[in-house]
């Protein structure tokens, strides 16, 4: 005869303030107010004055056009500034405020760029170093005593001058930031009229989630930096039941959680819901995408969490097993709010049980749960 002596233990679970959510991960296709730049007449070329990101504001130059003897005069430039930097003389005592400063914008500047693989936007950064590196040779050469270099200065400065005044700008049409993320889809996915979007219109643009959209030198755009949109085909019980005007949350690939609100929802033929979202926060950061993933957050709560395994019930009151070293207790709790593992909890009152129609002369010396109460699972 076989005696069974083995007993499966009960796990325990240790009371902690946490926060549940109740959420689902998507894919969203990026909708933004852009406006591509018109460049006309560029048969000498042009040069971006602007880098990735920068804020422009209406009116602003943002490109000029090259004058016709550009590389000419760039290389006189360029050989001016080999003459500068031989007759300066090689003091490494040499200090001022300015030139400290200016050393300190360039290794920042470098900083930021060992880790950019955008092509658009290290030629930019390379272009502010060497702006840089050139008003140090000036305040240097304007310190010194050395004749020939003052007149070296003064020949660089006719030559920038002769690519100042020869030159014409093209203005910012609107304000915004300017961005060199162009996939030729500006004009399709349009932000001033939501209504041409659909399940079948999103796949068709077939579209690799989480790419980054690939810089170009040969055209631009201003980008409204205030809001985009987020547009994401979604089949749960929260997509269906949700409310044009509901704010939520999403967390984005780096783990950040923005607010959101609903501006758009259409059932799809599949019956499946297509959902806008309306973001006002990470505009800039979204700029590299089109297509991205994340989690809509449809609710989060916090507050005293325990697993919902954790969680028995009498009647319409629910109740925990409370253990403290072995001394078992039943106790009476609140669920406030679930999610499919766990739970949020508080104690009630008195008046509350009262109310709720529990007999509390049961209850002559009532239990409550604490964080670090550890409760049988």
């Amino acid at each position: 005869m076989l005696i069974n002596i083995f007993k499966k233990p009960t796990s325990t679970f240790v009371v902690e303030e946490g926060k549940i959510y109740k959420e689902e991960y998507t894919e969203g296709y990026i909708i933004r107010d852009e406006m591509l730049i018109s460049i006309p007449n560029a048969s000498n070329g042009y040069v971006a004055i602007k880098s990735e990101g920068d804020k422009v504001g209406k009116g602003e130059y943002i490109y000029r056009y090259c004058v016709d003897n550009e590389e000419e005069i760039n290389k006189q430039i360029a050989e001016v500034d080999k003459q500068i930097q031989e007759n300066i003389d090689d003091d490494e005592e040499y200090f001022s405020a300015d030139i400290k400063l200016i050393n300190t914008q360039i290794n920042s500047k470098l900083d930021s760029l060992y880790e950019i693989d955008d092509i658009q936007k290290i030629s930019q950064g390379k272009s502010e170093i060497g702006n840089y590196i050139t008003k140090k040779i000036k305040i240097r050469a304007q310190d010194s005593d050395n004749e020939t270099l003052k007149s070296l200065l003064k020949d660089r400065e006719e030559y920038e001058n002769q690519l100042k005044d020869g030159s014409t700008y093209i203005e910012a049409e609107n304000s915004g930031v300017i961005s060199y993320r162009v996939d030729g889809l500006e004009t399709k996915l349009r932000s001033d009229d939501l209504s041409y979007l659909s399940e079948s219109f999103l796949s068709n643009l077939n579209i690799e989630s989480g790419k980054i959209i690939a810089s170009t030198i040969d055209s631009g755009k201003i980008v409204n930096n205030f809001k985009c949109y987020v547009a994401c085909i979604l089949d749960s019980e929260e997509a269906r039941n949700c409310e044009i005007g509901k704010n939520i949350k999403l967390r984005l690939q780096d783990s950040s959680e923005i607010p959101a609100k609903i501006v758009d929802k259409k059932e799809q033929t599949s019956g499946k819901q297509l959902i806008v979202f309306e973001v006002t926060n990470s505009v800039v950061d979204l700029i590299k995408y089109r297509k991205t993933s994340f989690d809509v957050i449809w609710w989060s709560y916090s507050g005293l969490k325990i697993p919902n395994s954790a969680i028995k019930y009498e009647g319409n009151f629910a109740y925990i097993i409370r253990n403290r070293a072995g001394l078992k207790e039943k106790i009476i709790v609140k669920v406030l709010k679930s999610n499919d593992k766990y739970s949020i909890v508080e104690n009630y009152t008195y008046a509350e049980l009262k109310e709720a129609g529990y007999d509390i002369s049961t209850l002559s010396n009532r239990k409550t749960i604490s964080v670090y109460d550890q409760i049988e699972n």
